[in-house]
């Protein structure tokens, strides 16, 4: 079956959307920050904390994970940081 969205894997990253994670305090300048990018064909990369395995259970009525995917969270303010640079369309 042919899905009407793939991620593309040969594009780039653009730009980071909001903030740094070391100017949101969310670390402590290691390799494992999480952040916001939009991508060259305009796709958003989000690197997070992988909880796949224990929210999964969770969901709501209609949501999925599937094979290929991955449940990731980022801190709340680096979202909220990233909201002046989301597009409204």
């Amino acid at each position: 079956m042919v899905r009407p969205w793939e991620a593309d894997p040969d594009t780039t990253f653009k730009q980071r959307l909001g903030k740094s994670p070391q100017e949101l305090g969310n670390t402590t300048g290691t390799p494992d920050c999480p952040d916001i990018w939009e991508l060259a064909n305009g796709d958003i990369a989000v690197i997070g904390r992988d909880l796949t395995e224990s929210l999964a259970k969770n969901l709501p009525d209609g949501v999925s994970i599937g094979a290929d995917e991955r449940l990731v969270v980022i801190p709340r303010n680096m979202l909220v940081a990233a909201k002046p640079d989301i597009p409204s369309v």
